[in-house]
């Protein structure tokens, strides 16, 4: 039976060989580029022959020991895995901001605004004296200028407002049930203030805010209730301190109460980006009772249709899903997995985003919360979004796909019933380096956890050309990661007696010649890697220039630990 094929080159004169590292999984950011070799007849590969039925390598707990895992569970495959993607996972999304300023006046329908035409223009000694003045009228227009002051778009002077000793006062406002419009005025103000620094911020919580804020969740008057709605979203995008503070002082069922099919739109936009926060934050994470809370209340307000709303709900789960495996279960378990896969097919880049975000945090869970994703749909829209236009949503396609391709050989079973091989190979060829590195992990997983069968069609995908075009790549890791993957197909190839054929085809692919040259490389693991698989796949006898090379490599070489190659 033949594994590889060739009708077109001869034997090179002197091959040269390399050791694999056995069980050497890394797996991080990958990178590459590629030709894609086309894959319209079954068994055919360019000039590569695949035979029809291919024997595994071994039994696959053997295979495991050989090539995949090195004796490690699954659970800590995937936390060292999900270490490593942490830069990923943690960031910076353009479409949701922690913290917001009213920088928009509103038009507050109610007794106490002032005559229309009058314009009251306050100096801040002015402001100062009239907030602590025990006139109501006083209190409103100084107040309701500081506000304007803390509402300019630019330089709005926070600090200048705080060391004035302003925000006793305005929180005492905020009590002033029989002044609406004070009360209204004075949140607006300390939404703003709380927009700023934590140092900002904290002068607002330390000012005895929360509790009034949350009080006003109550107020009869919509705008005042929104207003409130609005800062306690700001304290809570803070961090993990000022969230649980707002938490602890049972904001959340005041906010869950608010949500009604009568709610205008921009008011429950708020409310949903207030719930976002809350869920936002790690170190700790949001309590399990809070969590809890939330849940059916994000659940419920993913059935919308407003591109907002949907995309702050998304951005909570992803939030929640960003965790232990325990974490990942209370979300799963809710069922949201269906839905979310609906959004992941959304033509608005504020729903796509976050949904795929969710959906990547989850399969990084155990092989259970994985399946259910599977089963949810999950792979009928990844390998679609590795050739989405932006970028960024393929770099999250393809991390999804590296820690599906990280379970047990049932899930890449499914990732090639499911066709994920064309589409890979693409932006392995053709995707920006940041794409390329999420590709390359998923090959590298693919290829330490298949069976030999699935082995084969990763190679007759035709993946190795563009992991070989990489090997000239800045980055060292992939460069250690793809060597990994070229060692580990050349040793599965031996044990098939096929080895002969990969080799013309990596030197067919230029791939000797790359080989050959790290061995010089600055990066002593490089250079080491390198020559191991020169020493034993394309050399039989070793010249006295390999064997000094190998001595000065050996000083203190380590091998890539295969635990890196865990989910992310």
């Amino acid at each position: 039976m033949t594994f590889f094929v060739f009708s077109v080159l001869p034997a090179p004169d002197s091959p040269l060989q390399v050791e694999k590292k056995s069980g050497q999984e890394k797996r991080e950011e990958g990178a590459v580029s590629r030709r894609e070799k086309k894959q319209d007849q079954p068994g055919q590969q360019g000039n590569l022959l695949l035979p029809v039925n291919m024997p595994t390598l071994d039994a696959p707990e053997d295979r495991r020991r050989k090539f995949k895992y090195c004796g490690k569970d699954a659970s800590l495959r995937r936390q060292q895995r999900m270490a490593v993607s942490l830069e990923l996972r943690k960031a910076k999304k353009d479409e949701q901001t922690l913290k917001r300023r009213n920088i928009t006046s509103f038009c507050l329908d109610t007794p106490e605004k002032p005559a229309k035409g009058v314009a009251v223009s306050l100096n801040l000694g002015e402001i100062i004296k009239g907030v602590n003045s025990s006139d109501p009228v006083l209190c409103f227009q100084a107040t309701q200028t500081a506000r304007k002051m803390l509402s300019q778009e630019k330089n709005p002077p926070l600090k200048l407002v705080i060391e004035a000793g302003l925000i006793p006062r305005m929180v005492e406002f905020l009590k002033s049930s029989l002044y609406p419009c004070l009360q209204f005025e004075a949140a607006w103000a300390l939404t703003n203030i709380a927009s700023g620094t934590s140092e900002q911020t904290r002068a607002v919580v330390e000012g005895g805010a929360i509790q009034p804020l949350i009080e006003l969740l109550s107020s009869s008057n919509v705008a005042v209730c929104e207003q409130a709605v609005w800062a306690l979203g700001n304290i809570a995008g803070d961090g993990p301190e000022f969230r649980d503070s707002v938490i602890s002082n049972n904001a959340i069922p005041h906010l869950l109460a608010l949500i009604s099919p009568t709610l205008p739109i921009t008011f429950l936009r708020n409310i949903t980006w207030t719930l976002s926060n809350l869920c936002r934050n790690k170190n700790p994470y949001p309590c399990d009772a809070a969590v809890k809370q939330l849940l059916p209340a994000l659940l419920h307000l993913l059935q919308h249709q407003d591109s907002e709303i949907l995309s702050d709900a998304c951005w909570a789960l992803s939030y929640l899903t960003d965790g232990c495996n325990k974490r990942i279960g209370q979300v799963v378990d809710t069922g949201v997995l269906p839905r979310l896969v609906v959004l992941m097919t959304s033509s608005e880049l504020n729903v796509l985003t976050p949904s795929l975000r969710t959906v990547g945090n989850i399969v990084t869970g155990t092989d259970e919360q994985t399946q259910v994703a599977i089963d949810a749909g999950v792979l009928n829209v990844l390998p679609q979004l590795l050739q989405h236009n932006k970028p960024s949503i393929q770099k999250e396609a393809a991390w999804a796909l590296s820690n599906v391709a990280a379970g047990p050989c049932h899930h890449i079973q499914q990732l090639l019933a499911y066709d994920v091989l064309p589409p890979l190979v693409a932006v392995l060829k053709n995707g920006e380096f940041k794409v390329q590195k999420e590709a390359v992990w998923m090959v590298a997983n693919f290829a330490t956890g298949a069976t030999m069968d699935q082995l084969i069609q990763l190679v007759h995908s035709g993946v190795l050309e563009p992991l070989v075009n990489l090997l000239t790549a800045p980055d060292v890791k992939i460069v250690l990661i793809i060597l990994d993957v070229i060692s580990c197909i050349l040793q599965a190839a031996e044990k098939l007696s096929e080895k002969e054929s990969l080799c013309l085809l990596i030197e067919e692919l230029g791939g000797i010649d790359r080989i050959e040259a790290l061995q010089l490389h600055e990066n002593r693991q490089i250079g080491r890697a390198a020559l191991n698989i020169i020493e034993k796949h394309f050399g039989e006898e070793e010249d006295e220039s390999l064997t000094l090379l190998s001595q000065v490599l050996d000083q203190d070489y380590e091998f890539i630990d295969c635990e890196c190659l865990a989910k992310k």
